[in-house]
């Protein structure tokens, strides 16, 4: 069951004549956990622009409230069970992957959770699965 959305990755890889190389098996976790990042806050703020008028200092902060390891953690410990095996494993290569940095007020432990849910965002963005991507996203705001 796809969308038009399922398939935004490679309209904009087309467009700037890029991706006819690109195979998501050689994508290391941190770049999934890198556009998986973006993808994820990108979804954030269209939430939140969508639902009501704001100044957009509003929306900057709800965002970093929602946009950041700890929340990121959380929002991991909500989706795990219905993530499917591969989706496990895209979570456990970006978790265990070596960030050689880590925010001043984030834990080391929270920050590799996050970056697997990260990992997984990006995963699915890249793999063209949005559907499934904005479902997780359904889900963590429904809990």
């Amino acid at each position: 069951m796809g969308t038009d959305l399922d398939g935004v990755c490679w309209a904009v890889a087309e467009c700037f004549g890029t991706g006819e190389s690109f195979d998501i098996k050689n994508c290391s976790p941190l770049t999934l956990a890198y556009i998986g990042d973006a993808i994820f806050e990108l979804i954030v703020r269209t939430y939140l622009v969508t639902d009501k008028e704001r100044p957009v200092q509003r929306y900057h902060n709800k965002c970093s409230s929602i946009v950041n390891a700890v929340a990121q953690k959380n929002f991991y410990a909500k989706i795990e069970p219905m993530l499917t095996e591969e989706e496990k494993s895209v979570y456990r290569r970006g978790r265990n992957a070596k960030a050689y940095t880590v925010p001043r007020h984030t834990s080391p432990h929270d920050y590799r959770i996050a970056t697997g849910f990260e990992a997984v965002c990006g995963y699915l963005y890249l793999t063209g699965q949005m559907t499934r991507l904005l479902e997780i996203v359904r889900h963590i705001k429904e809990e």
